[in-house]
């Protein structure tokens, strides 16, 4: 009888223990998982790559901090300290550029999502301010659903909801709330210019919408 009672009882410790370290080993493996997915794959500071097509500059990004998660369920990059983009089109000069303090680029969409003080200037000198843009290169479109400033032309446009290419020759403000306008050397301010470049390079021009 007592031989009975200590055999039931090695084999339910057995048993407990078993089960205990199964659950301590399936515990481990998914913080570790947790770990993993919630770390970039690869990340670098102070950071600038240029795209170049036949030989020339087409773009060029400059950012003080890049993550790649390229092993997310959905890949993207993220620029948490925000990036400048000058857009060259195989000139010696930018022609265009678009800054925020945010941004996020998705791989499977090659969408851009920038946030927070968002500024994208023009070739042409125009200016679009906002603090919420999306930037889809393959559709050459860029839009907005928030608040948004455009100046061109002689006058400075606000209202809600954006949507143009990339270059602003076709542009549309879904819902206007202001027009303001503005002498022609008003047009691209100082602080303005700076976006392109350092150096501030002269971009100034008109369009028409």
């Amino acid at each position: 009888m007592n031989t009975r009672i200590k055999y039931s009882t090695i084999m339910a410790v057995l048993v407990i223990g078993t089960a205990f370290i199964s659950s301590c080993d399936r515990k481990e493996v998914v913080v570790k998982d947790l770990q993993i997915k919630g770390l970039p794959t690869s990340s670098a500071r102070d950071v600038e790559t240029m795209y170049t097509d036949s030989g020339k500059v087409t773009m060029l990004v400059r950012t003080p901090l890049i993550q790649q998660f390229s092993e997310d369920e959905i890949p993207h990059t993220l620029f948490p300290e925000g990036l400048t983009v000058l857009f060259y089109d195989k000139q010696d000069k930018p022609q265009g550029s678009i800054t925020s303090k945010y941004a996020r680029y998705t791989d499977k969409d090659e969408v851009w999502e920038l946030r927070d003080s968002v500024v994208a200037v023009s070739d042409k000198g125009e200016i679009l301010e906002t603090e919420l843009l999306f930037w889809s290169q393959p559709r050459d479109k860029i839009w907005s659903d928030r608040f948004v400033r455009f100046t061109h032309d002689d006058q400075v446009v606000m209202g809600t909801g954006f949507d143009s290419d990339s270059r602003f020759s076709n542009w549309t403000i879904k819902n206007v709330t202001g027009t303001i306008y503005i002498r022609d050397e008003q047009k691209v301010a100082p602080a303005d210019r700076d976006h392109l470049d350092p150096a501030g390079p002269d971009v100034s021009g008109n369009s028409h919408p």
